[in-house]
């Protein structure tokens, strides 16, 4: 954290961490990145494609914003996702304030209603986005707003496109007049206290979710085995692992003559330059590691 001067007071500054929660797929990483102007939190239309907290600094005139983008809330019985959704609540409870985002075009599931459960429980300030209302008839928003704010007592109900960037803004300004006064947290700046060789990892992943079948992308897993600048910063050489569960899913991930992992290695080696700004040599490995998804100490090495 930075000092600040004696003498600086903040009086009229304001700064907080903000936890973003919500359903699985409601585009709560889409926002955050929208909001940075930049990507770092991976997206795909397949559910539960976040299962870190990822952290993300937007500076205002007047205010800093930490946010901290979560996995998708829902009622979890497998040992990963258990561990997933707890982390994402333990946010909540470190937070100043709780942005709800919602999928309007998909109101009213049971992992919606889980999370009102949860939010009940520790009395945050919350905000609710309802996110996607390009997708939703006009006249049908009034009353969408309406059922939402009968569920919970939310502080502003703001509806977004996080896609489009529709009311992002006014979000943001809602957001700040609920965040407490003091000193930013963060030097100006900052974006993120990831570290790259994180984000290559998790654009991997990405790539592995956007581009393989429904059984892939939950039983896969990536590590970061070499991350090394070379040629006084202007190449960056990766390797890494992909790790799945059985023999088949391997099989699968490679493809025909290793087509399916060269597509991905190509789309995730072009992600990752846009990112470092320099060339990248990316090699990828699968690896299959039984039911790394049922055994804790694998959940653990792999950092969930």
């Amino acid at each position: 954290m930075p000092s600040n001067p004696p003498n600086e007071t903040y009086e009229d500054f304001k700064a907080g961490l903000v936890a973003i929660v919500g359903a699985p797929n409601a585009g709560k990483s889409t926002l955050l990145n929208r909001m940075l102007g930049q990507k770092i939190s991976i997206t795909s239309k397949k559910p539960q494609t976040t299962r870190n907290r990822i952290l993300g600094v937007v500076d205002q005139p007047k205010a800093q914003l930490i946010f901290l983008d979560t996995p998708g809330v829902h009622r979890a019985s497998k040992l990963l996702n258990v561990r997933i959704v707890d982390a994402a609540l333990a946010t909540i409870a470190d937070a100043d304030l709780v942005l709800v985002v919602t999928d309007a075009a998909k109101p009213n599931t049971d992992a919606e209603r889980y999370l009102v459960a949860k939010l009940k429980e520790h009395r945050k300030p919350t905000i609710l986005a309802l996110n996607k209302i390009d997708l939703i008839p006009k006249p049908d928003l009034l009353g969408l707003i309406d059922q939402w704010a009968a569920t919970h007592a939310f502080a502003s109900v703001v509806p977004i496109s996080a896609e489009k960037g529709t009311q992002v803004e006014e979000l943001i300004a809602e957001m700040v007049k609920m965040l407490p006064t003091g000193p930013p947290l963060y030097p100006p700046g900052s974006l993120t206290d990831l570290t790259e060789r994180f984000i290559a990892g998790e654009m991997i992943r990405e790539k592995v979710f956007r581009l393989t079948g429904e059984e892939i992308p939950y039983a896969a897993a990536v590590t970061i085995d070499e991350y090394k600048e070379e040629k006084q910063g202007q190449l960056v050489r990766i390797n890494a692992t992909i790790h799945v569960e059985r023999d088949s899913q391997k099989a699968i991930l490679i493809g025909k003559g290793g087509a399916k992992l060269k597509e991905i290695g190509i789309a995730a080696r072009k992600e990752i330059e846009r990112m470092v700004d320099c060339q990248v040599f990316l090699q990828l490995f699968v690896r299959v590691e039984k039911n790394w998804s049922r055994d804790t100490k694998a959940i653990e090495r792999f950092g969930y």
